[in-house]
């Protein structure tokens, strides 16, 4: 039995083999995939950015896009049984207030492993949500290729 059997777990996901992965981790943790939370979130829209200004693009577009993406996504990959929710802002900030508004209790979060310029291009999502998390968090390194 697991500790977190029955306890609310996080997983964010970029919707890379690394994060699909990592749902499939936490429901081997949790036991029961209806305690597992998978978040996926996007960055504001620019209000200058041409989709918004000449194309049409909405939060309502791109979240309805997203959904339709994780649905296809965990039906290839056999995720079943997870909450999905679509979010919109920072992503590490976001994904350590959402683990703090709904109280839980793991974050298990993949890490892509950059190093040098592409970390610092890239920024890392995993370590704004380790300095931020109000719980356990269990990055999931990648082996480097």
């Amino acid at each position: 039995m697991s500790y977190f059997h029955g306890k609310k777990i996080l997983v964010p996901v970029d919707f890379s083999e690394a994060s699909l992965e990592a749902i499939k981790k936490a429901i081997e943790i949790a036991e029961d995939p209806s305690s597992v939370t998978v978040v996926h979130v996007m960055i504001p829209l620019d209000l200058v950015s041409p989709g918004v200004l000449f194309g049409g693009l909405t939060d309502e577009k791109r979240t309805d896009h997203v959904n339709k993406l994780a649905k296809e996504e965990f039906t290839k990959h056999q995720i079943e049984g997870v909450t999905f929710e679509t979010l919109i802002g920072d992503p590490g900030i976001k994904i350590a207030d959402y683990a703090k508004e709904k109280e839980i209790e793991l974050i298990v979060i993949p890490s892509h492993g950059y190093t040098g310029l592409t970390r610092l291009a890239l920024g890392s999502v995993a370590e704004r949500v380790l300095r931020h998390a109000p719980c356990p968090t269990l990055v999931l390194r990648q082996p480097k290729s």
